[in-house]
């Protein structure tokens, strides 16, 4: 097998407006062989911090490793798998830093994934079954979320989100950087129309009104705060819609 080529950075400035249509890339090889890539952000190489989408081709799997600062993933299609279990579609999952699996899939899988931005020790393991967990209704008319990650001491907040056909959202500005990511219909965000596999991430501190004219089922994170550092930030983010 031969070497993967040097990875270098993708939008990894956090204090730049970022955008990324994964359906138009073209996918990466792993070191793996079996599996494939399109990294959205990408900072230090092969072993800094990465969001993208993953492909695992019918029996593609990865060698045993660790996860220093932890990793996320959103079941697109398929089957995703380790030594731990089967996760369908719709799976949502954080490993805690220093997790370890070898990752897998029999019959092939997309991922949408994160890896190494979720530091600190202390961390639950989490699992969410998307298509079946339950959804609250925002304070904002259209919108419903179901909350997927906030943890006492960190700062993130991770969710799914659903936009009523015809919804304009009141126009946000949160103290940290805000992702989008587009599962299902479509979504207007600034100036960006996006569609499924739309990426977009927003600098914090940007004032911004998403919309729908179709609806839109989105995957929706709010990370590091002014200044590109991760620190717990204090807001009644469910209460901001």
């Amino acid at each position: 097998m031969s070497a993967s080529p040097p990875q270098h950075d993708i939008n990894a400035d956090p204090a730049r407006r970022a955008r990324v249509d994964s359906a138009s890339m073209v996918w990466q090889p792993s070191p793996s062989g079996t599996v494939w890539r399109k990294p959205f952000y990408r900072e230090g190489g092969e072993f800094g911090p990465v969001t993208g989408v993953v492909r695992y081709a019918p029996g593609g799997r990865f060698r045993s490793h660790a996860h220093p600062a932890g990793e996320e993933i959103l079941v697109l299609d398929g089957v995703f798998s380790d030594e731990h279990g089967d996760y369908p579609a719709g799976t949502w999952l954080l490993n805690p830093e220093g997790y370890t699996h070898a990752p897998s899939s029999e019959p092939g899988c997309d991922i949408l994934v994160r890896l190494r931005q979720y530091p600190g020790g202390g961390r639950a393991r989490l699992q969410v079954q998307t298509r079946t967990a339950p959804w609250r209704a925002a304070s904002a008319a259209g919108l419903k979320l179901q909350p997927l990650y906030r943890e006492a001491g960190f700062p993130e907040y991770v969710a799914l989100a659903r936009l009523a056909p015809g919804s304009v959202l009141s126009e946000l500005c949160f103290p940290a950087e805000v992702e989008y990511f587009v599962l299902d219909g479509s979504l207007h965000v600034t100036d960006a129309e996006l569609v499924p596999g739309g990426w977009l991430r927003l600098p914090p501190e940007t004032p911004h009104a998403p919309s729908s004219r179709s609806g839109a089922l989105y995957y929706l994170r709010l990370g590091r705060v002014t200044g590109g550092v991760y620190a717990p930030f204090e807001a009644n983010l469910e209460g901001s819609w």
